[in-house]
């Protein structure tokens, strides 16, 4: 059981298009919602890298952003936070081809979604 690295960073962006294009342009950060444009392939694993519309409801109005960190062992993990008393969201639509996501949120209120890719 043990956090992988940064599965993602999801934040709201009044022109997600041109968000992305500077990510592209200035950092080298491919940023984007879809396709290709969607992954920024880092040494140790991939990252998700993408503006979301500021009217997006993917995850809370009130958070300017979202924290998807890739894990390993989520079943055991599951099974910690519900030891610890920490609350798991989970939805049966995020069991996907990609992999397997909850969300938690730590104490100040950041949501933090875990991700386990598929074997």
């Amino acid at each position: 059981m043990s956090v992988t690295g940064i599965g993602g960073l999801f934040f709201r962006s009044r022109d997600p298009e041109a968000s992305a294009a500077w990510y592209r342009e200035h950092l080298g950060i491919d940023a984007g919602q879809e396709g290709s444009d969607a992954v920024w392939q880092q040494e140790a694993g991939m990252t998700v890298f993408t503006p979301f519309a500021a009217e997006s409801d993917y995850f809370a109005a009130d958070q300017p952003f979202m924290l998807n960190l890739r894990v390993t062992g989520l079943d055991e993990m599951l099974a910690h936070f519900d030891e610890a008393g920490i609350e798991v969201e989970r939805r049966p639509e995020w069991e996907t081809e990609y992999g397997r996501f909850v969300r938690i949120h730590d104490p100040e209120g950041l949501p933090i979604e875990l991700w386990e890719m598929p074997a």
